[in-house]
């Protein structure tokens, strides 16, 4: 018996051991990126390298803001993240209720059209979506940029759908029989129940909207209508970078996407559990 707890013990030292390295790992960018924020810029390249400033400074901030039209780009950029959340938020969910509980001839092959949309890779839609758009006069606009989450995107839908599937069929019959139709149905019982997932939904579009920096390079050429993904890009000189400058910047660009995720963890990580995406 002795043994055996020695060995639980030991396996759960190393495991934890394993756990520590990986968050090592992974946060290790992000604590130099804070750290260069608080140092001068030859003091972030001076040898011996230190990991902790010499001298912390505070100026590269408000010198990063000064630097370029900062909050005139963040400005552009919440603009474009919260109508791309709004649209994949409306239109997600009533698109998978369609092709999850409403039975209906084609159901089952438009949703494998549109699983099989997610194995086409972007670089082989780009020079379509621009060519379209620059016929439309669309270019320069932000329209590209929020008009497809209105449509939904594939792998939002595949998420939400396989929660609707978890919903019992027996509700919506019983809601049926009392003379509910397929909108009181959606409205009262199927959105009322995912409420999780579509927090996951949520903060999964507003990472792809706040951090796109592929579409915004391909229809944004007015530095006027920036987002701030192309807007950092202005402190890559072609001689020289300010890199305590560049990453104050980053630090306040992935800063709402770091309170994002730790306001909503716990709604997260129950949607990505209730999807039907864990094996």
């Amino acid at each position: 018996m002795n043994k055996l707890v020695l060995k639980r013990k030991v396996n759960e030292v190393c495991f934890f051991v394993l756990v520590l390295l990986l968050v090592i790992v992974f946060i290790s960018p992000f604590m130099v990126m804070v750290l260069t924020a608080f140092k001068t810029n030859s003091d972030a390249f001076t040898i011996p390298v230190r990991l902790l400033p010499r001298k912390w400074v505070a100026e590269n901030f408000p010198a990063a803001f000064a630097a370029i039209p900062y909050f005139r780009y963040m400005g552009n950029t919440i603009f474009i993240t919260v109508l791309s959340v709004i649209g994949q938020l409306l239109i997600t969910p009533i698109v998978a209720y369609s092709l999850a509980k409403i039975k209906w001839k084609g159901a089952d092959i438009l949703s494998g059209l549109v699983m099989a949309t997610m194995m086409i890779p972007i670089t082989v839609t780009m020079v379509p979506l621009y060519k379209i758009y620059a016929k439309l006069g669309l270019t320069n606009t932000y329209v590209p940029l929020i008009l497809p989450t209105f449509f939904g995107k594939a792998f939002y839908i595949v998420i939400v759908r396989q929660f609707f599937n978890g919903i019992p069929d027996s509700l919506i019959e019983a809601a049926k029989i009392d003379g509910a139709n397929h909108f009181t149905c959606y409205g009262r019982i199927a959105m009322p129940l995912c409420k999780p997932v579509l927090t996951t939904i949520g903060i999964y579009a507003f990472l792809d909207a706040w951090s796109d920096y592929l579409y915004p390079l391909i229809f944004i050429t007015k530095p006027e209508k920036y987002t701030l993904s192309l807007g950092l890009q202005q402190y890559m000189s072609e001689y020289s970078v300010d890199w305590a400058r560049l990453m104050a910047a980053a630090l306040v660009f992935v800063l709402p996407v770091i309170l994002c995720f730790a306001i909503f963890q716990k709604n997260f990580v129950e949607g990505i559990a209730t999807s039907g995406l864990k094996a």
